[in-house]
């Protein structure tokens, strides 16, 4: 924690008074693990029992990454644990894990007029808010920056506790002593931590935590070998989801949405639904109504037959959402984001290139639609469910009962799939609402017609490209105009704000955006830059998705240098070569997947295609360069091969980052060919998980990922395949039938 420059302004905003009390008041926070029989608890991050069996606590959303399996690796390397005897145990919302980088790359949400004041982690601002709003969220990557070094040292800590016992059993100094494989040793003196927990739990820990150099790198001796802690379950089946949860005397409900658009509940035919066997009794809200039965299909089928009519204005159409982008993009007040050299002088004249590219609206397709089960008894709600914004989630359905948040427990569950659609939180008030009205434990599970109705996508974007080129075809100078709504800002009203969805759409519009436009400035020299945003309103409320912006800026950036090389007569390996003289670690990935792939040049129909892209800022940036084999087949596009070099820095698991890669590349591979859909008076075309036109696994390329050795900052692997492998395909395909598909998903209007 540190007193900054900021922290002087703060002061000095708040007139010296109020804000400093709130910066300088002491911090105090109960231990939010409870020790269960036999259980020692050392601090917020890990338990020993009695067995042996070591637990340690997750605060982020298990959704497939394996942070689980991470975050207990971190633990176990520095406490020198047997990796044999490592539970994991879902936090509860607490203080002690607010996520700081997130609270900070989010500061513009939860304080849009001085984010600049709260824009590091180490600002003490941030921890304040982040301690304050329990904010834990699971989001952009952030898992092992915000928890990697908390993790180690609570382990360093209880490590030199353990040493501390048997040292006073040996008469021996502390710091002698080592932890290996579940043991503390000295000499011929050994002693297991499960006999030692007792003792050891009334020392204190040293100030800082002696930390072991050696458990930073992956590959170190103190690594050993880390499957992932979920998969034997998830292999036989008894890995509990949200939808898994049963408790006595369980209710299920249903739930039918309004279409998109401003809406309410109008009339319901509830005497049509009397017959229907199972059901128990139908809840209404302000835009939904839920049926309860004594099983979900009863529910479902009573909500089908009640047919609810809503009152709905403002639909979400797509002629309408087209009409706006193309009005903002030809005719709207821009915002120019960043710029370098004199790109107006350049430019002015003419552009020799100038392309348009667009991107239809994503939706999830999560393997698991939403669920949630709740309980109300005697003023308490208890909440069972996957979530990414768990003190959100509590303070949402605290205000629809209208109690306080203390009175609000949560267990995490893991989710089956996410890619940040768990960061939306409006199903916990209907879960709330749902359960008072049950009066006992209810379920409540959307069909994937309503999680597709309900559940915002990725925003659509257009964009228009242009530059400016030299004699010899070199580039000098580059211009983006992006037409996107406040995407990001209005998300941030639904989470901090609790805005209904267009009452966020309203508050922000018209507003710029930087959110909104991350990856949209090339990784290329460029002496020439104007990057540029224009807002629009699109009447459609839009959410997060994994890769977020990125995945529309990289299909612009690497579609259109492709498209460049080619006007230039120029091979596009090199084209982008010559243009990374300050990117050497990008350009490293780029030559290695040249080799990996046995690129050909993408030329004399290949059918290859290379795109390359960075997330984040300097060192710790992540770096990815990909080369797609794909061509035009009967049922669509496909993708026979993908190969990719990744620079991620140090890697804590070289396994899980493996699977993200790999995930990523499928994932960008179902927003390239599908996952999206179209809006007809406020209601989505896509109704089934069929009609996203995602790929099968049979669908699915050879794929092969390797990895650049590095000590640079850790990076996230999750999100580089996802927003690499579309503009890739898209080479890919223009190499394979000399087309340019400039619109995600590819051949969406066709050859």
């Amino acid at each position: 924690m540190r007193f900054s420059r900021r922290g002087m302004l703060i002061a000095a905003l708040a007139g010296g008074g109020l804000m400093v009390g709130y910066l300088a008041r002491p911090r105090s926070f109960p231990l939010p693990l409870t020790p269960g029989r036999n259980e020692i608890a050392f601090d917020a991050w890990i338990k020993i029992a009695h067995d042996g069996v070591i637990s340690v606590a997750v605060p982020q959303l298990e959704m497939g990454q394996g942070v689980t399996s991470l975050i207990a690796q971190v633990v176990a390397m520095e406490l020198g644990a047997d990796w044999r005897q490592i539970a994991i145990e879902p936090s509860p919302v607490s203080a002690h894990y607010a996520n700081l980088p997130l609270a900070a790359r989010w500061s513009e949400l939860w304080m849009p007029a001085f984010a600049s004041l709260a824009d590091s982690p180490d600002d003490l601002l941030v921890r304040r808010w982040a301690e304050d709003n329990r904010f834990m969220a699971t989001a952009d990557g952030m898992s092992m920056q915000a928890f990697e070094m908390p993790a180690r040292e609570a382990a360093a800590g209880v490590r030199a506790m353990l040493a501390m016992a048997a040292a006073e059993r040996w008469d021996v100094s502390w710091e002698e002593c080592e932890a290996r494989q579940g043991f503390i040793e000295h000499g011929e003196n050994r002693a297991s931590f499960a006999e030692l927990a007792t003792e050891a739990a009334a020392y204190d820990p040293p100030e800082p935590p002696p930390l072991r150099p050696e458990a930073m790198n992956a590959k170190s001796a103190a690594s050993g070998v880390f499957p992932r802690i979920d998969l034997p379950s998830k292999v036989d089946g008894s890995y509990q989801f949200a939808g898994d949860v049963r408790m006595p005397d369980m209710v299920f409900a249903s739930v039918h949405h309004a279409p998109v658009g401003k809406a309410a509940l109008g009339e319901w035919d509830k005497s049509a639904a009397s017959k229907i066997a199972g059901l128990i009794d139908f809840v209404e809200g302000p835009d939904w109504l839920a049926a309860i039965g004594s099983n979900w299909w009863a529910a479902e089928q009573a909500l089908r037959a009640a047919g609810p009519h809503f009152d709905v204005s403002r639909f979400a159409d797509s002629s309408v959402i087209g009409e706006a982008l193309d009005k903002a993009l030809r005719h709207g007040e821009e915002t120019r984001l960043r710029e370098l050299g004199d790109p107006d002088e350049l430019l002015e004249e003419h552009f020799d290139l100038v392309v348009r590219y667009e991107v239809a609206p994503a939706l999830h397709g999560t393997v698991e639609t939403t669920s949630a089960t709740a309980r109300f008894a005697d003023g308490k709600l208890e909440l069972w469910m996957g979530c990414q914004a768990p003190q959100s989630a509590r303070e949402v359905a605290a205000h629809a009962l209208g109690i306080d948040v203390r009175d609000v427990v949560l267990y995490a569950m893991p989710a089956g799939g996410s890619f940040d659609r768990r960061l939306e939180v409006g199903h916990a008030a209907e879960a709330a609402l749902i359960a008072k009205h049950a009066g006992k434990p209810v379920q409540v599970t959307w069909s994937r017609w309503q999680e597709h109705l309900a559940g915002w996508p990725r925003t659509p974007v257009a964009a228009l490209m242009g530059a400016r080129t030299d004699v010899e075809g070199r580039l000098a100078g580059w211009r983006a105009r992006i037409a996107v709504p406040a995407t990001v800002k209005e998300f941030g009203k639904r989470l901090f704000g609790r805005d209904a969805p267009f009452d966020a759409i309203d508050s922000v519009a018209g507003e710029i955006d930087p959110l909104a436009m991350e990856g949209a400035i090339p990784p290329y020299a460029l002496a020439n830059l104007a990057i540029e945003q224009v807002p629009v309103s699109i009447g459609l409320p839009t959410a997060r998705l994994r890769g977020n912006a990125h995945g529309y800026t990289a299909f612009f950036n690497e579609t259109f240098i492709d498209e460049l090389a080619h006007q230039a007569n120029r091979e596009p390996l090199a084209y982008r070569m010559a243009l990374l003289g300050k990117e050497p670690r990008l350009a490293e990935c780029l030559q290695r997947v040249a080799a990996l792939a046995e690129w050909g040049g993408g030329s004399d129909s290949s059918g290859q295609g290379l795109a390359c892209h960075v997330i984040g800022e300097g060192e710790g940036a992540g770096r990815i360069a990909v080369v797609a084999t794909a061509r035009r087949a009967d049922s669509g596009v496909r993708v026979d091969k993908i190969s990719a070099v990744v620079d991620i820095g140090r890697i804590v698991n070289e396994d899980i980052a493996r699977q993200q890669i790999e995930g990523g590349l499928v994932f960008g591979l179902g927003l390239a060919i599908g996952s999206s859909s179209d809006y007809e008076r406020g209601l989505p075309t896509a109704r089934r998980l069929s009609h996203l036109n995602l790929p099968l696994l049979a669908d699915c390329p050879q794929i092969e990922v390797e990895f650049i050795a590095s000590d640079a900052p850790s990076a996230d692997p999750g999100e580089l395949g996802v927003v690499a492998a579309p503009p890739a395909i898209g080479n890919a395909l223009y190499s394979a039938t000399g087309l340019r598909f400039r619109r995600l998903p590819l051949l969406s209007d066709g050859l």
